[in-house]
């Protein structure tokens, strides 16, 4: 039975009446959808604990007012909360912990992530399960995923035998339902997909990223197995709550009127396939909006119209866009290292979505002889390329705007 909810302090009421919820356990205000085959009923909005407010910068987390948040959130329905190892430089975990107290853990089911660049041994596996367990101070983990698998990753902990691991972890009731994270292409996507009988994954998915990683097919894919479907990025890190006017004035032309932040996850929630979006929210008011346009999901609410209007908005956007880089990777490998498709599409996005500070720190998280910088122009590249991309012309102007802070330019000079 649910404990009945007991605010800490005058703040945790105001944040409920702000939400304009009821503060009783009846109380909630958020859609449920299907989780796959699981008999049990999600939010439609999961809260992801990765992006809390901080006090002397991204790690220590302002844990009052991520406090009211998270609560103000479960008071409102969400009944899904997402964190990882290194979420806030490990302090997510702790939190999460910690914000669960007072009757609020009978209320939610918790998702948290190996961290699966760390494993290097079948020891491991028990290791950070337990650190994690104690962490989040309890004896089980709700949802527990493999974190960020791609080609790599996914080898390597096979190899270890994590499968195996994880079904002795879940006969044991250490963990509840197994699933994984993903980052890489849908041919690697399908066969982890194949490789076990998956209770979730989550998946980057937005209405610019139907092609992109998983994509729309691997969502697709996942739900005909009976796999719940998690979608994390849905607002592509941020970049599609603050549109430039071309997609502006699209969006003023919709029947009916949005923040393009609602317009992003009603999207996601009008497809039968998807079970849950995170937002990692940072404000009161993030929770509140995010929270109101949850109760007006549901699969078919987008009039056809609508669902055109999106489409228009994904063109638009894709018209800004100034290097006609497909990712089709015909120019890699690249016999000095560079990464050529990730320094062409971070530039891409810098002009796109009008965040050029965003591009320059994506760009410095490229090691350094994957960066535009390490081009030779020896143009090996360029006659690989189908679309014909001065690529050596580019990685010059790449490095001078993303490396050296010069202006973007949706076009090369002349020389």
């Amino acid at each position: 039975m649910l404990r009945p909810d007991r605010p800490d302090d005058d703040g945790d009421q105001v944040a409920l009446m702000v939400l304009g919820v009821r503060t009783g356990a009846e109380g909630g205000n958020v859609k449920y959808r299907s989780f796959g085959n699981l008999d049990w009923q999600v939010s439609a909005l999961g809260f992801g604990c990765m992006r809390l407010p901080t006090k002397n910068g991204r790690e220590a987390i302002e844990e009052r007012e991520a406090t009211r948040m998270v609560r103000a959130a479960i008071e409102g329905g969400v009944n899904y909360l997402d964190t990882g190892y290194s979420y806030h430089g490990g302090n997510s975990e702790p939190f999460v912990g910690r914000v669960l107290e007072d009757g609020y853990r009978e209320r939610v089911r918790v998702a948290t992530k190996m961290p699966s660049w760390k494993i290097a041994a079948w020891d491991d596996f028990d290791q950070y399960l337990g650190e994690q367990c104690e962490r989040l101070r309890m004896a089980h983990v709700d949802f527990y995923l493999l974190h960020g698998l791609n080609r790599e990753r996914w080898d390597k902990l096979r190899k270890l035998g994590v499968l195996e691991w994880a079904e002795g972890a879940a006969a044991e009731g250490r963990i509840g339902y197994l699933g994984f994270s993903f980052h890489d292409k849908y041919e690697v996507f399908k066969e982890i997909v194949d490789a076990h009988d998956w209770t979730f994954c989550q998946i980057q998915y937005n209405y610019m990223d139907i092609e992109n990683q998983a994509g729309r097919k691997g969502l697709n894919y996942a739900a005909s197995k009976g796999m719940a479907v998690v979608v994390m990025e849905p607002l592509l890190g941020g970049r599609l709550v603050a549109p430039p006017k071309p997609v502006r004035d699209i969006w003023k032309e919709a029947p009916t009127e949005r923040t393009p932040a609602a317009w992003g996850l009603q999207w996601l929630w009008n497809q039968p396939e998807v079970s849950a979006v995170l937002s990692g929210m940072s404000t009161m008011e993030q929770v509140k909006e995010n929270v109101a346009t949850a109760g007006r999901s549901g699969v078919g609410t987008l009039s056809d119209e609508e669902v055109s209007i999106v489409q228009r908005v994904r063109e638009a956007y894709e018209e800004l866009c100034p290097i006609p880089c497909t990712q089709c990777n015909y120019c890699m490998p690249c016999p000095h290292g560079v990464d050529i498709p990730r320094n062409l599409e971070i530039y891409n996005e810098g002009i796109m979505y009008e965040k050029p500070e965003s591009a320059r720190r994506s760009y410095g998280f490229l090691e350094e002889d994957k960066r535009a910088s390490a081009c030779t122009a020896c143009l090996e590249c360029e006659d690989q390329c189908p679309q014909g991309i001065a690529v050596s012309q580019w990685m010059t102007q790449v490095h001078d705007v993303l490396g050296k802070g010069e202006s973007f330019a949706r076009s090369l000079r002349p020389s």
